[in-house]
């Protein structure tokens, strides 16, 4: 992985940039003004492992959830994505948000964007810079033709030194696009241009189907180079799918340092004699959640000894499937054989003891 120091920045208890781990963030997508329906969904993304929750705020009156909010014993950052109104923004600093998302081009004048700033500094809040493909200046769009990588990363520090040039420098940068190869490489650009966090993802990347494609292959890729501090699932879709899928992301890549599991399993082929699939599908949704092991492990599912734990060698726990019956293995060596009923008790107890 390529390694920059970032500058770190802070929204509530949630460290962002400059080494701290990938933080996963979702949007309530409730309305803002139902107090209740609202605290309730930002209840929900907390217990499923959300790291900071956003909150569409279109007006004043929305504000009042903020405030209920942090009434609430709610422990996850709450951000206030704001569009046009400098009053919302400067209502909601005053509320207690955890950070304010705006663009500071399109808040109002040089006069207004101060006054926000000031409310944020005077709190101690963190600002996210927010451009996608459909918010560009008309002067960028004319410029390069298209909302291209390029007049993403232009307009991005177009907004960083509004704030900049208001000695204002507690700032998250995020630039999404609904193309991929776009989001991409404007992310490499401002990667470059720039040592702020960065908030990464696909934006309107469609249902989980494509939507899981779309953004794994866009936000990995980034991660994988070492790009990214924060990261959002956007889907159209529940929320609390939004965050399994963007905690899943991290574990995969390696990076999900809630998660102690690694998890791999085989395809099957003719030479399997046990219902993998089932176990597989079993183990991942009742069993993954039930264990606590004292150090990070790489478990194998495996369907028969060829694999396991032949191929699955390297991991440090598992089981091979034989007919109606599975090995258990430790570290490549069988340690005894179970029925294939039992075999998954087994191994969870096998796990949490290690």
């Amino acid at each position: 992985m390529m390694e920059k120091k970032r500058k770190s920045v802070k929204a509530g208890g949630v460290l962002i940039g400059n080494g701290a781990p990938i933080s996963v963030q979702s949007m309530t997508n409730t309305d803002t003004h139902d107090k209740k329906m609202t605290i309730a969904q930002v209840r929900e993304l907390e217990k499923a492992g959300c790291d900071i929750v956003r909150l569409a705020v279109p007006d004043l009156d929305a504000v009042e959830t903020i405030r209920e909010i942090k009434k609430e014993e709610i422990r996850v950052p709450i951000v206030a994505d704001i569009h046009f109104d400098y009053r919302i923004a400067i209502a909601c600093a005053e509320a207690g948000v955890d950070k304010v998302r705006i663009n500071p081009g399109n808040i109002g004048s040089r006069e207004r964007v101060a006054e926000v700033v000031a409310a944020c500094r005077e709190r101690s809040i963190p600002i996210r810079i927010g451009v996608n493909g459909g918010s560009l200046e008309k002067n960028i769009l004319e410029k390069y033709g298209a909302p291209t990588a390029e007049a993403l990363a232009e307009s991005a520090m177009g907004h960083v030194r509004i704030l900049e040039d208001l000695n204002f420098d507690d700032i998250v940068i995020s630039i999404k696009s609904s193309n991929v190869g776009t989001m991409i490489e404007a992310n490499r650009l401002l990667y470059k241009m720039t040592n702020y966090p960065l908030h990464i993802g696909v934006t309107e990347a469609g249902t989980p189907h494509i939507g899981l494609l779309k953004n794994a292959v866009g936000i990995g890729s980034l991660l994988c180079d070492g790009i990214g501090d924060t990261i959002r699932i956007s889907l159209t879709a529940d929320p609390l799918l939004e965050v399994r899928e963007g905690r899943a992301l991290l574990s995969a890549i390696g990076l999900d340092r809630r998660n102690m599991i690694d998890l791999v399993s085989c395809p099957t082929c003719g030479r399997t004699k046990i219902d993998l699939i089932r176990l597989a599908e079993r183990f991942e949704s009742d069993y993954l959640p039930e264990l606590h092991p004292s150090r990070p492990l790489k478990v194998a599912l495996m369907g028969c000894a060829v694999n396991g734990p032949g191929e699955a060698r390297e991991a440090d726990i598992g089981i091979a499937g034989g007919n109606g019956e599975a090995l258990l293995f430790k570290n490549g060596a069988v340690v005894a054989k179970y029925d294939e009923k039992v075999i998954l008790d087994v191994l969870r107890d096998e796990i949490n003891m290690m």
